[in-house]
């Protein structure tokens, strides 16, 4: 038997965040695909993680300001994937969040869809998005509705073309099934837990690091250490929320804001940290299993993929609010348990969401599905 030939397609390639450490992994198993993406507007520093390989882009590529403003492209990304031809591949795999999913295949290839999230802001997070853009009212509030509508048939009609689901948690395989009425297979993303070394010897501080968005909640972290000033909170990141965020410490002393750290900055920080503290409402969630593969335990909103990578009473601790209240409260009680969390036993449950893990599993699912296709 041949070896199968894989085209791989991405939502854009902008930067080196979350989904492109899961396609860098998949890329990793399968050398040999070929990629596919809207736009490919990847600095020549980053784009040693996709192999420095060409990609396949989409008009959108060609358009005004489209390397800054790709985003408001949207209303036209639909119609641009579909025009991505990959029919001459075996096997093809959609990494989406957004609309690479909806590429259009026929019935002798496989299509597996490794799904981070049904689109956010179409479906679960379609009344916060209107609200925090201000388009609840007028006429671009209109527009918004209208479009968003047509997004979501757009996406419903794609699932059809879609062979198998893997899901990034089991938080966002049952999003898919509710959304999409589809099973989907768990395969947590890659963590490179071996670049974050165990740190037995913790000090005196709390620590948190985000990109300073809305749905992080880094403000109410900040809050409640403002009603806790005997604890240290060392804030790492910077974002669009940073004056807001930045305004709510301005007379507290024992909350310092670093700025943008480094990795191996923010490594250090992780390891001789007390507890990470980790407020949002995340799909996964990488940045508390790091804090973890450092042996620091995680204080964590107990809701989505945070409840799948944290043991509570192992490994960390939940609150089960967005409150600065339920933050406290269970900031007091880690205080009053801090001795049972064992920094080996943290790291050796960290491990368990590793790279070379992921590259096992997803290299055995996409060989099975491509067997069983086959037997067909």
């Amino acid at each position: 038997m041949s070896k199968p030939s894989i085209a791989i397609v991405h939502e854009w390639f902008v930067d080196h965040s979350g989904s492109e450490k899961v396609l860098e992994q998949i890329l990793n198993v399968f050398p040999e695909a070929d990629l596919f993406s809207v736009v490919d507007f990847l600095p020549s520093n980053l784009r040693s993680f996709i192999h420095h390989k060409p990609v396949q882009t989409t008009f959108i590529q060609k358009l005004p300001f489209a390397k800054t403003k790709y985003r408001n492209y949207l209303p036209l990304m639909p119609l641009a994937i579909e025009q991505l031809n990959v029919s001459s591949y075996d096997v093809v795999i959609s990494n989406s969040h957004a609309v690479s999913k909806g590429v259009i295949t026929n019935s002798n290839q496989v299509h597996i869809c490794y799904c981070h999230s049904p689109m956010r802001y179409a479906w679960d997070l379609y009344h916060q998005y209107l609200n925090e853009a201000g388009l609840n009212h007028g006429f671009k509030g209109i527009l918004a509705k209208l479009f968003l509508h047509y997004l979501r048939q757009w996406d419903l009609n794609t699932i059809p073309r879609i062979d198998h689901f893997i899901a990034n948690s089991k938080y966002i395989a049952a999003r898919i099934h509710k959304v999409y009425k589809r099973k989907a297979e768990v395969i947590y993303p890659p963590v490179r837990v071996e670049n974050f070394t165990l740190h037995t010897q913790k000090e005196d501080f709390f620590l948190t690091a985000s990109r300073f968005v809305s749905y992080k909640k880094i403000d109410l972290i900040v809050e409640t250490f403002t009603n806790m000033p005997e604890e240290k909170l060392i804030v790492i990141g910077d974002g669009p929320d940073n004056k807001k965020i930045r305004a709510k410490a301005i007379n507290s002393k024992n909350i310092k804001f670093l700025g943008f750290q480094d990795q191996q900055s923010l490594i250090s920080y992780m390891q001789r940290a007390k507890a990470f503290i980790f407020a949002a409402d995340e799909d996964f969630g990488i940045i508390p299993v790091e804090a973890q593969a450092c042996g620091t335990p995680v204080i964590a909103y107990g809701r989505g993929g945070s409840l799948e990578t944290v043991k509570d009473g192992v490994t960390g601790l939940f609150f089960d609010q967005q409150s600065v209240q339920s933050i406290q409260e269970t900031i007091n009680r880690f205080k009053n348990q801090y001795r049972q969390f064992d920094p080996l036993a943290i790291r050796a449950h960290a491990e368990s969401f590793s790279v070379i893990r992921f590259q096992e599993e997803i290299r055995q699912l996409i060989n099975s599905r491509l067997v069983h296709n086959q037997k067909k």
